[in-house]
This record gives C-alpha cells, sequence and structure tokens, in this order.
C-alpha cells in the first residue's frame, strides 16, 4: 500500500542519518520540518520534505494533515502486557496504608499474579493480552517488548512468551520478548532461592532456547528478590543461550546492580527510582541505556527516576510503560511522556527522544524504528490539530492522538 502524507504543519524526529541513541545535550535537540510531506511505500518510509518541493507519487491514498503533527510512533521498551486478571485488590491495600513490599510478604504482588496465570488457559492469556496490546497500538505504540515473569513455573513461563509470539505474529507492531523468570520467587521454593535459581538455569533457560522465544534475558535485582550475584549467574547463564541482558534494578535500593549489569553489558538497565553518583559512574562510556518508568513511581507513589540528573550528566535515556497489574496498570506512553516532563523535569524534546530514539536503541530496534529517517519502518502517530508538540505534554489528559499508523497501515 501507497501513503502519502501532506500539508503536516510538523514533522517531528526527522534524521537523515539517526543515530543509535542520544545523550546529554544531544537529547534537547529534536529537528523538524514545518509546512511537510512523507511517503510511504509498502510499510516503509520513503521520502519527505517540504511542500513546496514535493514531487508527482502515483498510486497512492493521500491523508491530510492540515494543522497536525506527525511523529514517530512510541517505542515502549518495557513492559509486562501479557498477564492475568488483575490486582486491583491491592491497590486499595495499598490506599489503605500497606506498602508494596508489605503486600508481596502476605502473598501478594508478583505471586499472586503467577496464581491466576498458571491457572488460566493460554487462550484466553491470549486473548486479554491482545486486548491490551490493540489498546497500546491505538495510543500511538509502534514497537513493545513484553517480558515473562508472571509464571514462575517452566511451563506458565514457557505459556506467557508463546502468547508473545503469538501476538508477534498476528499484529503489526513490533514485538520483542524477555524472559524474566527471575521475577520473584515463587511460594513453593520459599527459603530455597538456589533451588529456584537452579530451576531458571537447568530447565527452563534450555527450553526458551530450543524454541526461539526470546531475545532478552532479565532478572529482578532487588533487596528481598534477588542478589547481585544471583543476577550475575542468570545473566552469564543467558549468555550462553544467546540472550541479551535487560535487568530490573535500583527500584527501592542501590545495592551495585548497575555497575554489575555494565559489566555484562546490559542493553538496558530499568527502574533507576533509587540513584548514586557510583551508579552514575558505571553508566558513563558503556553502551547501557538507563530506562525510567515514571508511570509506575506515579502509582506506587515512589520517587521518580532522576532523569533530569542522568541527563545533565551527558548520559541518554529512555522512557517506558512498565505496563503490568501489580504496579502500573497503564500501558499509556502519552501519559508517561507528559509524566517525564512534569515529574522529572524533561523538556519536551528530551521526552519525545527518550521515547523514539532512545526507546528504539533499548530493544535492539534502532536501524529500523524511532524515527523519520528513510529506509526505516513507517510507524507514525497523527495528532489532531495542536498549537505545538509542547502541546502534547501540556494537556496531559487529552487525547490528542487522530491517527495511527504501523506498518503503513492505519490502526483501527
Amino acid at each position: 500500500m501507497k501513503l502519502l502524507l501532506t500539508h503536516i504543519k510538523e514533522l517531528l524526529q526527522v534524521r537523515e542519518n539517526c543515530p543509535t541513541k542520544l545523550s546529554g545535550k544531544e537529547m534537547k535537540e529534536l529537528p523538524t520540518i514545518k509546512n511537510a510531506w512523507v511517503f510511504i511505500n509498502h510499510g516503509v518510509i520513503e521520502d519527505y520534505g517540504t511542500m513546496d518541493k514535493m514531487g508527482p507519487h502515483q498510486g497512492f491514498k493521500t491523508l491530510d494533515c492540515s494543522g497536525k503533527i506527525v511523529l514517530p510512533a512510541w517505542c515502549d521498551s518495557h513492559s509486562h502486557i501479557v498477564y492475568a486478571g488483575n490486582r486491583e485488590q491491592e491497590f486499595v491495600d495499598r490506599i489503605n496504608g500497606l506498602s508494596y513490599q508489605e503486600i508481596a510478604e502476605k502473598g501478594g504482588g508478583i505471586v499472586n499474579s503467577a496464581k491466576k496465570l498458571q491457572e488460566t488457559s493460554e487462550e484466553d492469556l491470549y486473548h486479554q493480552s491482545a486486548a491490551r496490546l490493540e489498546e497500546v497500538m491505538r495510543l500511538g505504540t509502534g514497537s513493545i517488548e513484553i517480558k515473562s515473569g508472571y509464571g514462575l513455573t517452566t511451563d506458565a513461563e514457557l505459556k506467557m512468551l508463546r502468547v508473545a509470539k503469538k501476538l508477534s505474529e498476528e499484529y503489526p507492531i513490533t514485538i520483542k520478548t524477555t524472559f524474566l523468570g527471575a521475577h520473584a520467587i515463587p511460594t513453593e521454593y520459599k527459603g530455597n532461592k538456589d533451588g529456584y535459581l537452579d530451576l531458571l538455569c537447568n530447565e527452563m533457560l534450555p527450553k526458551i532456547a530450543e524454541e526461539k522465544l526470546a531475545e532478552y534475558v532479565d532478572i529482578f535485582c532487588e533487596e528481598g528478590y534477588f542478589s547481585v550475584a544471583d543476577m550475575e549467574r542468570i545473566l552469564s547463564e543467558g549468555k550462553k543461550h544467546n540472550l541479551i541482558p535487560k535487568v530490573h534494578v535500583n527500584q527501592f535500593n542501590s545495592i551495585g546492580g548497575i555497575a554489575a549489569a555494565v559489566k555484562h553489558n546490559a542493553l538496558s538497565v530499568d527502574h533507576l527510582e533509587v540513584l548514586t553518583d557510583d551508579d552514575l559512574e558505571a553508566l558513563k562510556n558503556s553502551e547501557t541505556m538507563p530506562v525510567a518508568l515514571p508511570s509506575c513511581s506515579y502509582f506506587l507513589s515512589i520517587p521518580y527516576t532522576p532523569g533530569r540528573k542522568i541527563i545533565d550528566a551527558g548520559l541518554p535515556l529512555a522512557l517506558a510503560t512498565d505496563y503490568n497489574p501489580g504496579s502500573t496498570p497503564s500501558g499509556n506512553m502519552n501519559f508517561v511522556v507528559a509524566t517525564a516532563c512534569i515529574k522529572m523535569r524533561l523538556t519536551p524534546e528530551e521526552a519525545i527522544n527518550a521515547a523514539t530514539v532512545n526507546g528504539a536503541y533499548a530493544m535492539g530496534l534502532s536501524k529500523t524504528h524511532g524515527s523519520i529517517t528513510r529506509g526505516k519502518k513507517a510507524n507514525f502517530i497523527i495528532t489532531k490539530p495542536v498549537p505545538s508538540y509542547g502541546y502534547l505534554p501540556y494537556a496531559f489528559g487529552s487525547n490528542l492522538i487522530d491517527t495511527v499508523i504501523i506498518n503503513g497501515q492505519e490502526v483501527k
């Protein structure tokens, strides 16, 4: 299908040769073209420019974007969108004074979700997850990472990753999958963490590799969950199966996980709500992308990742949703971008860069996603008529999306 977008008020994130990631002061720069057009051919960006220099194009459908802004679809590099049921009772428990950790200690949290998932059929899990995926696509997400980790048994973890694989086959959105069996210690292994790690390393990882169900390996490195030594073991075992590290770290405590993740060449370190100067130093001169999850901080009322400090230290930063039933039951990247501006003091330019170019990097998608570049995937958000792109985070409670295009096709 050929599609021509014309009379675009402003085309954002236009880069002839897009860098793989943007760091420090680079994040303040957002190249744009005003009064622009874009030509899409078979799901790929073929050409673009200003209206006064638009040549003839034959056999295409035209979309008039007068008064509207066009930008790359969001790249959500951290989600747990495949899950069963919900945990609204824990939400009420937190309002009544229980902490996230206290809820986990009494059988709630990740273990609660795992029990529900184990009892849910693969078909039912697929339909629940597909509904969420369709919603985030309509909200402008054009690529997404999906983690396992709510199974905590071999069969249930495989079930989650098979569902993610089926979603990837059935929908135009680009999906990357991550094995997160080390998300929590299951009830039956309470007091026997090493026994569970043995199961992860000796049974789960080989089966996942055999079925080619994941590209990345993850672990929740946090007090009360898994130690830095546990993380090093899992990442090392993952590498034997060619799985690239992406890790949960520094959500509640700084315990040395960032330095260890960098040592293992992790693609990303995610959460970082608690960050020390040593952690920042460990990230400098590395290829590891720091990823902030501001809607998790919003929902749990915990500190926000110090994004301003990270960028001012010359580092890159990506933004993602953390969509999951316990700490972020939302996959709305528009809210994430706005919250990063409102609560983390990112500029609109920095937030958009973090949710596009850097989000693509954190999923290994730099060559195909995240910018308006010839040859990249035609994944766009077309806004409703708005005064400027600064209005997008400013009007955080409004739905400002008119049309979403993924792989050159309009999302219905």
